[in-house]
């Protein structure tokens, strides 16, 4: 994983441990995978899915009871993200707040992350 040793790779809100929690209890699952995937106008979107178990490569991170797991192929798009949960009159849905991201579309479904050569250099530094 590109870290810090000692500290997760991502925080989840109180209110994202609430929801994850939740999901997990409500459909008997082990948490929630989280990874990123080619598409939409800005390059890039964030995945999420039920899991039940973490895969061999999967970064775990658990909060309070919460789990999920970071796909390798994302770990280094996600470090430092903050994972929360708005509930709005219009919608409610997970947010990531994600340090790494340089560019997004109108609607926030859709990311561009900085340049793979720059957050190779510093998770590297960083750790």
């Amino acid at each position: 994983m590109f870290g810090i040793p000692g500290k997760a790779p991502v925080t989840m809100t109180p209110a994202a441990v609430t929801q994850i929690t939740k999901l997990m209890t409500r459909d008997n699952r082990a948490g929630l995978r989280i990874g990123v995937k080619k598409g939409g106008c800005a390059g890039m979107e964030y995945t999420m899915e039920y899991v039940d178990a973490a895969d061999t490569h999967d970064e775990v991170v658990e909060q309070d009871g919460a789990r999920v797991m970071i796909a390798p192929m994302a770990q280094m798009f996600l470090f430092g993200t903050e994972i929360d949960y708005e509930i709005s009159l219009l919608e409610s849905g997970f947010k990531f707040n994600n340090p790494n991201v340089v560019d997004a579309c109108g609607c926030g479904e859709s990311i561009k992350f900085k340049d793979v050569t720059e957050l190779d250099a510093t998770s590297h530094s960083q750790g």
